[in-house]
């Protein structure tokens, strides 16, 4: 029992640094919160430009909503372990008497937590200023799925965090190849179904094209989602735990390369 608090108190303490340090300066608040905004707003006046039909700018705003936290698990949790290691933290975090997996699920936490009050501005702005209409009925599935696809999304950079790690110097590189790809194969801004069948199907292994699909079709009633919802919620749902496990699986690897070779990053760095 003390090492499963001692555990939770870790996570904890993650996700409070987390909470705190994303809104302690003002300034980054403003450029986290409203300039992708401004990007999102861009896209909504595109389609009006085009004569789209207004679920269409709905499908943007979500996309917007969405966006703000794969960057979040991109540069929040896939990138942090090796600069925890550039800062010195990452020894620490090695010999506390603690889960490794618990430091990672309090930085899940936290960012999720972080990245909402952002996506809550854009989603506001979306309500506000572009007259987005919601399928009252079905927003309580909609959350629902938004919490599938966290789970999923977040295992997702939990196990990042680790892999991109052993890549050493390579890991911002790697991160910054992954961001343009996912915007793309996820359907941030379009339907997913658009990309045909066989690149949506591919796409969905990313948790966040299921998720924003499904969202989609329950939140806006949304008549052109890729797959049924319950079948997306299933696999999201199967998403989150091979994530998981697999997240559990690198952390091993990790730690065992440190214990047998005396370093983090593969040979070649």
């Amino acid at each position: 029992m003390s090492s499963l608090a001692n555990n939770l108190r870790a996570a904890r303490a993650r996700a409070w640094i987390r909470v705190v340090a994303a809104n302690r300066e003002l300034s980054w608040v403003f450029f986290e919160t409203f300039l992708p905004a401004m990007t999102t707003a861009g896209y909504v006046l595109v389609y009006r430009a085009l004569g789209a039909p207004p679920e269409f700018e709905s499908y943007v705003i979500l996309g917007g909503v969405m966006t703000a936290f794969w960057l979040n698990v991109l540069w929040g949790m896939a990138a942090q372990f090796f600069w925890e290691k550039d800062m010195g933290n990452l020894d620490i975090y090695m010999m506390a008497p603690i889960s490794r997996m618990s430091i990672l699920l309090g930085m899940a936490v936290g960012g999720m937590l972080g990245t909402a009050i952002r996506s809550v501005v854009i989603l506001v702005l979306g309500i506000v200023l572009f007259r987005v209409q919601f399928h009252l009925p079905g927003l309580a599935t909609a959350f629902g799925i938004f919490l599938l696809a966290m789970a999923a999304l977040y295992g997702l950079g939990m196990m990042l965090a680790s892999l991109f790690l052993l890549f050493g110097r390579g890991a911002q590189r790697w991160v910054e190849v992954a961001q343009e790809p996912v915007y793309l194969l996820s359907g941030f801004n379009f339907p997913l179904a658009s990309l045909g069948r066989t690149a949506a199907a591919l796409a969905s292994a990313f948790p966040l094209a299921l998720g924003i699909d499904a969202i989609r079709q329950t939140a806006l009633d949304s008549r052109t989602g890729f797959l049924p919802v319950p079948v997306e919620a299933a696999i999201l749902a199967g998403l989150a735990v091979a994530f998981f496990f697999l997240a559990r699986f690198m952390l091993r690897v990790m730690e065992n390369r440190a214990k047998r070779e005396g370093r983090l990053t593969l040979k070649w760095q």
